[in-house]
């Protein structure tokens, strides 16, 4: 069954679609998102680890696959808002190095712009949405905009994790964040409660809820929860995109038409959505002359090293990100194993989960846990790593022999770490160590292997098919009115949180359209 045709369709109810539905709907464009997850409001968020589970992935199971599988169920979100739900909200700009990768350093990839074409979209958005920082003090910041709030309190965790820095030689700084400080364009302050990973249901933490969904309804945007997105559809000639075909919470089979097809979905599912679409004209898939669409999925190697004090840090208290950081690693050749880290400085820690006292550690069991989690819920302190992974065709989403309910092949994810990022994993590793034995705690101790966060990659942008799957808007060099957005355009992914990127990419694509859609949907 067809539904009415509009001009655009977007795929995915998470931050980059609901962003792009937002600005193509002031511009009077006709919009429909297609989010297969339920619908989400603020009251339906709930301070809890148990309860904050239901904003992780809960779509058709993705196979995980290699030396270091992906995380895809805790990276991604479910739900209208996507992972922006129960995002850790540090927002750092990527750096001008990390756009010519390949051009400076002759290894990983370029990007189709530079940091000066998307500088005034990072201050636009931190302006529209809200950051806290302190742009002189983080002294690795490229040039912008300073930030419209002051930084977050810090409360002793921080200050006891910073003096570590200090004595080994390196700088610290606030981590700038997508959290408010102070009330800011209606939204409260933050009240520290540190559950930021189970979405905040005061709204002091940016996420589309508060942001662009208001925009986008307000704009006349539709937008379907429980829609199921399988294929893009094209048209007669095999190629213009014509509409995607979905399945509705009746399981009933549907197709929404339109002018131009957008796809914001998670980095994983998009790829599937375009090798589902093969046919005759595009036999490997749609949008695939490259062969590239599925190829250089990566992600941010992680590490924690931990700290116990005498004293009490406070360490239930602040938010799920970070108080401070430090990039004084920043430079990809400056030591061994090459990319990018940034440092964070001090979490709000639970009793369980991802970044509970528990994980902290996993080997202890019965009463020396329980003796362990009585110390830590006083003088636990943490510090993190978000560091680059360079990217490899050989890190990939296929299609898997498994098949959903309606017949069409999941997503399998392919994913291991190479020499280099063992080797950086080394290095931050022991720095890490270093830094948490120059604190004045009682006992300290490292993780012994990398994690991983943000699974970015698989249908990254460049200048021309022979090397990428889009350009530098997200438009597909393939099919003229098929646009890709989110972290799944991402060539390399920085020493970075990616959400400040992504958001800033979205709102530049979203120009892009608004003012060439004559030409677009032609």
């Amino acid at each position: 069954m067809a539904n009415e045709k509009v001009d655009v369709v977007i795929v995915g109810g998470g931050a980059s679609g609901i962003l792009l539905a937002a600005k193509l709907g002031q511009a009077g464009k006709k919009a429909v998102i297609l989010e297969m997850g339920p619908p989400l409001a603020l009251d339906d968020l709930v301070s809890s680890q148990i309860w904050s589970r239901r904003l992780k992935w809960g779509g058709v199971p993705v196979v995980s696959e290699g030396r270091n599988p992906v995380a895809h169920n805790f990276q991604s979100g479910w739900g209208l808002g996507g992972a922006a739900m129960h995002q850790f909200a540090n927002w750092p700009r990527f750096h001008p190095e990390d756009f010519r990768v390949k051009t400076q350093y002759g290894r990983g990839l370029d990007w189709p712009i530079s940091y000066a074409d998307l500088r005034p979209y990072y201050d636009r958005i931190q302006k529209e949405v809200g950051l806290s920082g302190d742009h002189v003090a983080e002294v690795w910041r490229p040039a912008g905009d300073p930030y419209p709030m002051p930084p977050i309190r810090w409360f002793r965790q921080a200050e006891l994790l910073a003096e570590g820095f200090r004595k080994i030689g390196m700088r610290t700084a606030p981590m700038p964040l997508a959290i408010n400080s102070v009330s800011y364009n209606g939204r409260p302050a933050c009240i520290y409660d540190g559950w930021c990973e189970a979405g905040c249901p005061t709204g002091a933490l940016v996420n589309p809820q508060v942001t662009y969904l208001p925009v986008a309804k307000k704009a006349g945007v539709e937008i379907r929860t429980g829609a199921y997105v399988t294929r893009v559809l094209v048209n007669a000639k095999g190629d213009r995109a014509s509409g995607v075909e979905y399945y509705d919470k009746a399981r009933e089979r549907r197709e929404q038409h339109a002018d131009v097809v957008v796809l914001s979905a998670f980095s994983a599912s998009n790829p599937r959505i375009l090798l589902n679409s093969a046919n005759d004209r595009h036999p490997k898939g749609l949008a695939n002359s490259s062969g590239l669409v599925g190829h250089n999925v990566t992600a941010h190697i992680t590490f924690s090293a931990f700290a116990m004090f005498e004293e009490n840090t406070e360490n239930h208290m602040g938010t799920s990100g970070a108080f401070g950081m430090s990039q004084d690693g920043y430079v990809k050749d400056s030591h061994p194993g090459f990319g990018s880290y940034t440092w964070t400085i001090g979490v709000a820690m639970k009793p369980n989960d991802v970044l509970g006292f528990a994980n902290s550690r996993p080997q202890l069991f019965g009463n020396a846990l329980h003796e362990f989690m009585k110390r830590a819920s006083r003088g636990l302190a943490r510090i993190g790593v978000q560091a680059e992974e360079l990217p490899n065709p050989e890190n990939r989403v296929v299609l898997s022999d498994r098949k959903d309910a309606y017949g069409f092949p999941l997503a399998r994810v392919i994913h291991g770490l190479d020499e280099n990022s063992m080797q950086l994993f080394d290095h931050i590793r022991s720095e890490g160590d270093r830094i948490v034995k120059a604190t004045r705690a009682k006992e300290t101790w490292t993780n012994p292997s990398p994690g991983l966060a943000h699974f970015l990659g698989g249908t990254v942008m460049g200048k021309s098919a022979k090397d990428s799957v889009a350009d530098g808007y997200g438009r597909t060099h393939d099919v003229a009115n098929l646009f890709i957005t989110g972290g799944g355009l991402f060539p390399t992914i920085a020493g970075v949180h990616p959400t400040f990127t992504l958001h800033a990419l979205t709102l530049r694509t979203a120009d892009y359209m608004a003012k060439n859609w004559g030409g677009i949907a032609a």
